[in-house]
């Protein structure tokens, strides 16, 4: 019977990203401390930073970006709405209804 698979709440993981980040100690270190692979300090480590920035980004361009794609999306839904419309009544007119 093989090892059963850990899982590592998302408390834990920023913890250990963390301390990656703080570069006290080296990966490998930081895995046999927190019994974890050297490799899964270095990707969680990795995603730490990445996802630094978008804490700090500015709101309102996030919000207005959303909100342009919300009303393409109505836009959207609106024209194949008509279109539909089109087709039933040209299938209508033609007899293929």
């Amino acid at each position: 019977m093989g090892k059963k698979r850990r899982t590592f709440s998302s408390k834990e993981k920023s913890k250990i990203a963390l301390a990656a980040l703080q570069e006290r100690k080296t990966g490998a270190e930081l895995a046999k401390e927190y019994e974890v692979h050297p490799n899964q300090v270095s990707q969680w480590k990795k995603q730490a930073q990445e996802g630094l920035a978008s804490l700090f980004e500015d709101q309102r361009k996030k919000q207005r970006a959303e909100a342009e794609q919300s009303a393409l999306i109505s836009r959207l839904y609106e024209q194949v709405g008509k279109l539909q419309v089109e087709l039933e009544w040209l299938k209508k007119k033609t007899g293929q209804l």
